[in-house]
Parts: structure tokens; C-alpha cells; sequence
């Protein structure tokens, strides 16, 4: 992963928290906690994306600054398919609608997309880890 031990413990962890989330997104779904289970698909994303970043020498403080970088340093150079970049950004928007709305619930179909959408983010981030940055 990377030339740090402890860089790449930290990256397993996060991978760890990613697979949980994606667990616990599935189970909110089945029990038709809708806002939750958008929640924990975002954090899926957000784990995985802060582990490639992190395997990348970056890390953030802010999602905001994790969304950028997402793009900036995947999406644009070529490393990451523009498709993912949009998954993220929006389970990153749904999530504060999830979060912060009140009086609002995701339909079920929808939920599921963004569920699914989130599994294949993380597979998409897994492989970045497992091929080493290309330096240019």
C-alpha cells in the first residue's frame, strides 16, 4: 500500500469502517430506516475515498475538501471514471438531505440505488489501492 506501516493500518481501518458501513447501510434499508441507511452509504464512500487519499499522502478535515480532491486527483487526472465521482458527489448531497431535512424521506427505490452505487464506489476505491499511484 504505501512505504508507511502506520499509514497503512490506518488505511485497512478505514476499509474496515467502509465494509461496515455498507453492513449497516443494508441493514438500515431492510428496516426501512431510509435516512440511515443513505447515511451509512455515504460514509462507505467516505471512508474508502479518505483511504486512497491517504495512501496518496492527502488527508481531510473537511468532506468538502475530500470531494474536491476526489476529482481533482482521480476524476480529472484519469485515475477514477467520472461515473464515481458523481456517485459520491451524490450520496454526499442525499446525505445531507438525510441529515438535515426535515419532514422528507427517500423512497425505497431510491435508497437501493444509492446503496448499490455506493458498493461498487468502494470496489472502485479498492482497486486504486491496489495499484500504485502513477507518478507523472
Amino acid at each position: 500500500m504505501t512505504q508507511d506501516p502506520q499509514a497503512d493500518d490506518v488505511i485497512k481501518y478505514l476499509l474496515q469502517k467502509a465494509d461496515q458501513s455498507l453492513e449497516s447501510a443494508q441493514s438500515e434499508f431492510q428496516a426501512q430506516r431510509f435516512d440511515f441507511a443513505v447515511n451509512r452509504a455515504y460514509y462507505a464512500c467516505f471512508y474508502s475515498a479518505s483511504a486512497v487519499m491517504l495512501q496518496r499522502g492527502k488527508q481531510f478535515v473537511k468532506h468538502a475538501g475530500l470531494r474536491s480532491a476526489v476529482h481533482k486527483d482521480l476524476v480529472r487526472p484519469g485515475h477514477l471514471a467520472s461515473k464515481w465521482g458523481k456517485v459520491f458527489d451524490r450520496a454526499f448531497e442525499t446525505r445531507q438531505e438525510a441529515d438535515y431535512l426535515i419532514l422528507f424521506s427517500f423512497p425505497p427505490e431510491q435508497v437501493e440505488t444509492i446503496i448499490q452505487d455506493s458498493v461498487g464506489f468502494v470496489q472502485a476505491m479498492r482497486e486504486l489501492l491496489e495499484s500504485p499511484p502513477k507518478t507523472v
